[in-house]
């Protein structure tokens, strides 16, 4: 059985039934994806990104009714993600841009976030880009998502997708190249 229609079955249970072990399999397939993903855009941000993740479910539970299924699952939950960053950056009400508070927390944290590991190095490489490009490059090549479910997601045209990413692989390539790798 597909994933996808794994999923279906899973959330007709649910909202036909309630049935809460159905949710909870969902969940279990889900959360690390998920909690990667903030975890991605909160640089590392544990407790944040703990918290985005929980609300990212509840929020699935309690609108699981509209989902439609005209796209699969995994990517109707990736929207509710997306949704709840948005709504996460919007209630910060911060003046300053989301790099400069990704370097305060490592600062705040006591992590070097340049030179310690490849795993840094992207973290850092992530930051030279904007909110829309990082969210489409996370997407794209840590999720496995395609251009056309990304642009269902961050509800964006296909084409403009596209810009994002090649402009995030060319800032990445870059800062990369900066800081001593080669093409």
């Amino acid at each position: 059985m597909g994933n996808n229609t794994e999923d279906i079955l899973l959330v007709s249970e649910i909202v036909v039934f309630g049935n809460k072990n159905a949710f909870e399999r969902l969940v279990d397939k889900y959360q690390v994806a998920v909690r990667n993903f903030f975890l991605l855009h909160t640089g590392y941000d544990e407790m944040v990104s703990d918290d985005l993740s929980q609300e990212t479910f509840i929020r699935c539970w309690e609108r699981l009714g509209t989902f439609k299924g005209l796209s699969s699952f995994r990517t109707w939950m990736y929207s509710v993600a997306f949704n709840i960053l948005s709504d996460y950056y919007r209630s910060r009400k911060r003046q300053i841009r989301l790099n400069e508070y990704i370097s305060e927390k490592n600062e705040n944290s006591g992590v070097e976030d340049r030179g310690v590991d490849n795993k840094h190095d992207v973290i850092s490489a992530l930051k030279s880009l904007s909110d829309m490009e990082k969210s489409c490059i996370i997407l794209y090549y840590m999720h496995d998502l395609s251009v056309s479910k990304i642009s269902s997601i961050v509800n964006l045209p296909s084409g403009t997708v596209k810009s994002h990413l090649s402009r995030a692989r060319l800032k990445m390539q870059k800062y990369l190249k900066n800081d001593g790798y080669e093409e």
